[in-house]
């Protein structure tokens, strides 16, 4: 409610300023780049995708009340540096240049510590934070480019200069540096992820505030690029804002593939114990085979069926990277009903995504063999667990020749299955963490009715009761767990 009202009364004080007709060109011309940066940060953010809530709340902070303060905050500036500031330089592009920077960026920013006060679990790392505060410069441009426009189609009506200053204005907003406010802000969500990860104090205090200070920088720089004359614009473009550009993605890009490294390397032990099918791990840990088993539940079911789809591939990532955190000693206090949360989530599913991720692995296998989990040295290492039986992964039997169709297509033929060849036994279940005995003892079901029973928490980790909740519940694996 209050982000609503922020955003009425930015855009009464936009219409106001500018007019009703020259707000609405404005506001048809500003929507017109918004969909392609979103759908850009939601690209990136696909390995692990957050809840669509999370990005709508960020998204319409940037776009009103972070314009909101912003406008407001630049308006006294202005006045006051006019009144107080007696230097040859004109106040109003000091305030380009030195305040607008600092609370632009500090309004943007204050979304990304919302989020991580009230849904701090939700950010794994750098990706997450370069989607969340990406989406906020998005929303923040957006409304300022209304802002713009509307006053260049003003100019245009009392120039008469046609459409000039409008085309030109839309040309450099929306075409040549649609990503400008999204890439700084982007700076300081760098800073956060990379302090996350960071095992120092001082790393967690330095590298925010070290992001921060470089949005601020590169805004006050794109800022000033129009006091340095004709030249000026393109020789921040390709010197400070290309590279940047570059380097940024290629960093999320380097750190989503490890992500879907440790799903790779984590998902085996869940796969081992019967949680999983054999298939799972690895087809997890490729994009290419979840948009592969998205299709298929698409295909055979209903759009909704893809949406689970999806919803199952995020909890199961999460579950890889909770697993991975706790085996490498980051405090972890929730460790055990977040686990078994998530496990719930993917047994429920298991009927819908076993075939779908079946099907995927033999039209999408990895690519290389290095995706296979990495095998330890001896198997009674300590901190080890067993290498996968040889059969790993399994060779597809032919199934489902005789029986019905999965949801309301038609029978599998001669496509994956598990009827006439079932996969091998698992043989021995992984030897867990530390000196601690093996929890499971035999060879469960792979396929059967019963759950496996849930893997004990890490060394050092608490153990919880280790009973599976109870069957029929509802379960929200992104709700942090009741008393």
């Amino acid at each position: 409610m209050l982000l609503a009202l922020c955003g009425l009364v930015m855009l009464g004080l936009v219409r106001e300023e500018t007019g009703t007709e020259a707000f609405l060109v404005g506001l048809f011309l500003a929507v017109l780049p918004a969909p392609a940066v979103v759908l850009a940060f939601r690209w990136l953010g696909r390995a692990h995708p957050l809840p669509w809530r999370t990005h709508a709340f960020v998204l319409a902070w940037g776009a009103c009340a972070g314009t909101l303060i912003a406008l407001v905050a630049n308006s006294f500036a202005a006045v006051w540096l006019a009144d107080a500031w007696a230097h040859p330089v004109d106040p109003d592009t000091l305030a380009a240049l030195a305040v607008a920077p600092v609370v632009e960026e500090s309004a943007k920013a204050a979304a990304l510590l919302l989020v991580l006060v009230f849904r701090g679990r939700l950010i794994r790392g750098p990706v997450d934070a370069v989607v969340l505060t990406g989406l906020t410069a998005t929303g923040f441009a957006f409304t300022e480019n209304i802002l713009y426009l509307a006053k260049a189609f003003g100019s245009d009506r009392e120039e008469g200069t046609g459409a000039a200053i409008t085309v030109a204005t839309f040309f450099v907003r929306a075409i040549f540096s649609p990503f400008a406010h999204p890439l700084f802000t982007c700076m300081t969500g760098l800073g956060v992820g990379l302090a996350l990860l960071s095992r120092r104090r001082v790393g967690r205090v330095l590298l925010p505030v070290a992001g921060l200070l470089l949005a601020m920088a590169m805004h006050a720089a794109w800022n000033g690029s129009t006091v340095l004359g004709p030249l000026g614009f393109p020789l921040v473009y390709v010197t400070i804002m290309i590279p940047a550009l570059g380097l940024t993605v290629w960093l999320v890009l380097w750190h989503r593939q490890r992500e879907l490294r440790t799903v790779r390397e984590t998902l085996p032990r869940y796969a081992l114990a019967g949680w999983l099918s054999p298939y799972e791990p690895l087809a997890l840990g490729s994009l290419r085979s979840r948009r592969v088993a998205a299709e298929f539940a698409s295909y055979h079911g209903a759009r909704a069926d893809a949406r689970r789809l999806r919803l199952y591939a995020a909890a199961a990532t999460r579950l890889a990277l909770l697993r991975s955190d706790a085996e490498r000693g980051r405090r972890v206090p929730d460790f055990a009903p977040r686990e078994r949360a998530l496990l719930d989530h993917l047994w429920r599913e298991r009927a819908l995504a076993r075939p779908a991720f079946a099907h995927s692995w033999r039209l999408a296998p990895p690519r290389a063999p290095h995706l296979l989990p990495a095998q330890p040295a001896s198997a009674a290492a300590p901190g080890g667990w067993y290498a996968p039986p040889t059969w790993w992964p399994p060779t597809p039997s032919h199934g489902y020749g005789q029986g019905p169709g999965w949801g309301r297509g038609p029978g599998y033929g001669q496509g994956l299955g598990y009827g006439q060849g079932a996969p091998p036994p698992y043989g021995r279940a992984p030897a867990p963490y530390g000196a601690s005995p093996a929890p499971y003892p035999g060879s469960p079901a792979p396929y059967g009715p019963a759950k496996p029973p849930y893997a004990p928490a890490p060394t050092g980790m608490p153990t919880g009761t280790g009973q599976p909740a109870r069957e029929g519940a509802r379960h929200d694996p992104w709700a942090p767990p009741r008393s």
